[in-house]
């Protein structure tokens, strides 16, 4: 088998790979992490002590900010970054197909200082006024 052939086969291989593994792995510490807040929650029943409330995780959370913050960087400079590499080594007219990650990450940063930060505000709110009642807590 040539090389040739060999390396598009590898990199097909991995970029199929790496995701899989990627799933399995945070499935596994999302099973791992609802096991133990289930034992500690049986462990408070049985010594008769209150539950501890349940933790931003199960009810899906607030959204969390900072990520489309770093969403917006990330396809913001890797837009930049491919309209550089291919107007450089291939011409500007095809280097404009690097403007899409880059609209793209500019509408996420949009969404970060137009709705982010109002939202960050209502999840530092939401987090001081103390625990959450029992009556609201979501089923499991």
């Amino acid at each position: 088998m040539s090389t040739a052939l060999l390396i598009p086969i590898v990199a097909i291989v991995m970029a199929l790979t790496i995701p899989i593994v990627a799933i399995i792995t945070e499935y596994a510490k999302r099973r791992r992490f609802y096991e133990l807040h289930h034992q500690e929650r049986l462990a408070a029943i049985e010594k008769g002590i209150d539950l501890p409330p349940l933790p931003l995780e199960f009810s899906g959370g607030a959204p969390s900010c900072p990520r489309y913050f770093l969403k917006g960087l990330v396809w913001f400079l890797i837009g930049i970054a491919i309209v550089l590499a291919v107007g450089v080594n291939q011409g500007w007219d095809v280097a404009l197909y690097g403007l899409i990650p880059t609209a793209i990450g500019l509408a996420y940063l949009a969404y970060y200082f137009v709705e982010g930060k109002r939202l960050e505000e209502k999840a530092r709110e939401a987090e001081t006024c103390g625990p959450t009642p029992v009556n609201n807590l979501p089923r499991i």
